[in-house]
């Protein structure tokens, strides 16, 4: 959901102007040599407590594509470990949305990004892509191109992802949903704020034909139930789809369960900066034990929580959290 931004751009933007990080007021860490590897490593930690409880958990990192690549590069040779651990990867503003809402990413960064997501697509890795689009004729564009690809699309009207689109979904069929790989299509709703109630949100949802929905584990602060969730499993045309939590690991966010009220006045040591863009969420040194304990290490964990409640996967947000510590 956060804005994507390419460490190959920023890369040669802090060239330009120096990389002194202290006058960005990050202090080097001497425990991590490679904040990349740290983050394939805080991803392959997750992936394989997951698959203890279910081997078939679904797990798709969102943005941080150079990950999937050894050298950074798009013509690296491909990550064996870091893509064995992950069913796909998700990817913001693929086509639209890179600058502004509803206008076309430069054709440099499409092609960029395009270069890894097909190197984890050559992998037998499932790809998503979010394109940020309202007019009827881009989403539709969206669409196209993306499935010529091979690409599974959603075409968001809006960033705030709070909307169901009224249309039936892109490539809509009735089949039953039991792996990523066989999904054409996916809804992308991870802010519920327009549903007052659980139950209002359950309708809705169950309404649509999605093979896929990627949901937030809570609603209004309470947690959905394996009941609940089992229950929006089911599209409205009989078939079966996947329901996938979103969850942030290279940010905390201030209103989730996990936040001590003490930490506004005085913060851990490994919570960093405010995301200017979205108050309310801090960079993490995500390395750190304390938070990948909370995130998955800890007996109830977040991913706990997940697994427990019966999803089919996890949707890992801000794994380009390392171009910020690399910066």
């Amino acid at each position: 959901m956060k804005k994507v931004v390419l460490g190959l751009l920023a890369a040669i933007f802090f060239t330009a102007c120096g990389n002194d990080n202290d006058d960005i007021g990050i202090t080097p860490d001497p425990e991590v040599s490679n904040y990349r590897d740290a983050m394939r490593e805080f991803v392959i930690g997750i992936s394989q407590k997951a698959h203890i409880a279910n081997p078939g958990f679904i797990v798709i990192p969102q943005n941080g594509i150079e990950l999937v690549s050894t050298t950074g590069e798009p013509n690296g040779a491909p990550h064996t470990d870091y893509l064995n651990a992950i069913s796909g990867n998700g990817q913001e503003d693929f086509l639209y949305g890179y600058d502004n809402d509803d206008q076309a990413t430069p054709a440099s960064v499409t092609s960029y990004l395009k270069g890894f997501l097909d190197l984890s697509k050559n992998a037998g890795k499932t790809i998503l892509t979010i394109d940020y689009c309202s007019a009827p004729s881009k989403m539709s564009e969206s669409y196209t191109i993306n499935n010529s690809f091979g690409y599974v699309s959603f075409a968001a009207s809006e960033r705030s992802l709070t909307i169901i689109p009224a249309a039936q979904p892109n490539n809509v069929n009735s089949n039953v949903i039991t792996t990523l790989s066989e999904a054409k299509n996916f809804l992308y709703i991870i802010n519920p704020e327009n549903f007052t109630t659980k139950a209002d949100f359950i309708t809705a949802v169950s309404a649509t034909n999605y093979d896929a929905v990627i949901m937030d584990l809570f609603i209004n602060d309470e947690e959905f139930t394996a009941a609940e969730i089992a229950q929006l499993k089911n599209k409205a045309n009989g078939g079966k789809r996947l329901i996938i939590s979103y969850m942030s690991i290279g940010e905390a966010e201030d209103y989730r369960y996990y936040w001590n009220s003490s930490w506004s006045s005085a913060k851990p040591d490994w919570v960093a900066a405010e995301n200017p863009d979205w108050p309310g969420n801090f960079k993490v040194k995500y390395w750190n034990q304390e938070w990948q304990g909370i995130i998955y290490k800890n007996y109830d964990s977040y991913l706990d929580k997940i697994t427990a409640a019966g999803f089919d996967g996890v949707y890992l947000d801000i794994i380009d959290a390392f171009e910020y510590f690399e910066q």
